[in-house]
């Protein structure tokens, strides 16, 4: 929903293209920092508690967003939201393994449709979005947080299985043990270099070069010598399929992203599009879900992950071109058909990778594994703040678009190389579906 808010927010609050960005910046990191944490946390105490506690925050920021009168306030409110919403991927990754024994299911295809809602609800957002943006002001977006929350909290209630007995471990032991000097240090690296490259076009600070080459390196000299590590590198260095999932995870969500934050400011700017029509206009984005999902999983069934990746990635990349259309035209036709294009190939992307996870990730640290996901996912949508912003420092004219364009379609190319060169062996896991697929 906040993708196409960002336009309203910047008069609202009298910001710049790049100053807006981090309303989105704000609330990935926030969730890249936590969701490696909510994971040992849903592993420690339950994935129900976690994820409980989780729609509780989101209702309290809910509550608070609509009365913020500063900017600085607005992205206090969005960290609060970060720190509510980062609970629910991992403490649901943690809860499959059950659910998966009790009914016979596959915890691989659960996971898989998991995050293809959580996807889903990213294109469907905007739809929404729109409505209540022109309804209700840019208050209505965070209004809406908390009877989707509540909901959240009641279908747990009623729907979810208890937590299993467990030893209880002082809350004091989990944030002693949480790594903090490493959470800091990950923060200050990705910060320093977000203010950098925002300012890249306009006046780069290149006193913050060595801030991030220092912290980036103390931040990989603490986590190979903490006894538990906020990112667990010798976790990472031993398991090369693993490392795999994450940086093409992160690679598709910056391609997906651009073009999702990106659309939205060029449209309401330069072709003067509403707010709500434009949510409209990007629902294929999600629109072919549901017919995709069901032939995505059979190709994987048949064909195996390496080869569903692959063809995954040829079309991603491939579609990515068509975005360089809306730089000719902004006509209803071709802004749908060019949501298409990009979200049909990216549906295959999605359910490829996140079985990959199931497949890499060490059965006893599932949570920890879907977190540092997650973190992936979070770290890709960074980035595509800083692709829209560099892209659009000097407007939003059609030539700024192709510029956003041809950036995203560079990076869809990377994606494909990636995929296709890089080669990883089986991770040794116990069990016959871990052995019979390659992520």
């Amino acid at each position: 929903m906040i993708a196409v808010s960002l336009s309203t927010l910047r008069q609202e609050f009298a910001v710049d293209v790049a100053t807006v960005t981090w309303v989105i910046s704000v609330f990935y990191l926030t969730s890249a920092v936590l969701q490696p944490l909510m994971g040992r946390l849903a592993d420690e105490y339950g994935a129900r508690r976690v994820f409980a506690a989780g729609m509780a925050i989101t209702i309290l920021a809910g509550a608070l967003g609509p009365f913020a009168a500063t900017f600085g306030w607005l992205l206090a409110v969005r960290i609060l939201l970060g720190i509510g919403t980062a609970t629910t991927f991992p403490a649901a990754a943690a809860m499959l393994r059950a659910i998966a024994a009790r009914s016979g299911g596959s915890a691989p295809k659960m996971i898989g449709r998991i995050q293809l809602i959580d996807t889903s609800a990213a294109a469907v957002g905007p739809v929404v979005g729109g409505v209540l943006i022109v309804f209700g002001g840019w208050q209505a977006i965070f209004w809406i947080n908390i009877p989707l929350a509540a909901i959240a909290l009641v279908w747990t209630h009623l729907l979810v299985p208890r937590d299993a007995p467990r030893p209880r471990t002082p809350l004091r032991t989990v944030l002693r043990d949480a790594d903090v000097p490493g959470i800091l240090l990950f923060v200050v690296t990705i910060v320093a270099l977000l203010v950098f490259l925002l300012d890249l076009t306009a006046d780069p600070n290149w006193l913050l070069v060595p801030v991030v080459l220092a912290a980036g390196a103390l931040f990989a000299w603490r986590e190979l010598r903490a006894s538990t590590p906020f990112i667990d590198l010798r976790l990472l260095a031993e398991n090369g399929a693993l490392i795999r999932v994450y940086v093409v995870f992160i690679l598709a969500n910056l391609v997906f992203y651009s073009a999702l934050f990106g659309i939205p400011q060029y449209l309401e700017d330069h072709a003067s599009y509403r707010t709500d029509v434009i949510g409209l206009l990007l629902l294929p984005l999600a629109a072919f879900n549901a017919l995709v999902t069901p032939w995505a999983e059979k190709l994987i069934d048949r064909r195996g992950l390496r080869a569903a990746s692959v063809i995954g990635a040829v079309a991603l990349a491939i579609s990515t071109l068509s975005l360089l259309v809306l730089g000719i035209s902004t006509a209803p036709l071709v802004i749908l058909a060019v949501t298409a294009i990009i979200g049909i190939p990216y549906v295959l992307v999605l359910i490829s990778i996140t079985q990959s996870l199931y497949v890499a990730a060490p059965p006893d640290q599932e949570g920890q594994a879907a977190g540092l996901f997650q973190t992936a996912r979070s770290l890709g949508c960074i980035g595509s703040t800083v692709v829209v912003g560099l892209s659009f420092a000097g407007g939003t004219s059609p030539v700024d678009w192709m510029l956003l364009a041809a950036i995203t379609g560079a990076l869809g190319v990377l994606y494909l190389l990636v995929v296709v060169l890089w080669r990883t062996r089986r991770p040794a896991a116990p069990g016959a579906a871990a052995a019979s697929a390659t992520p």
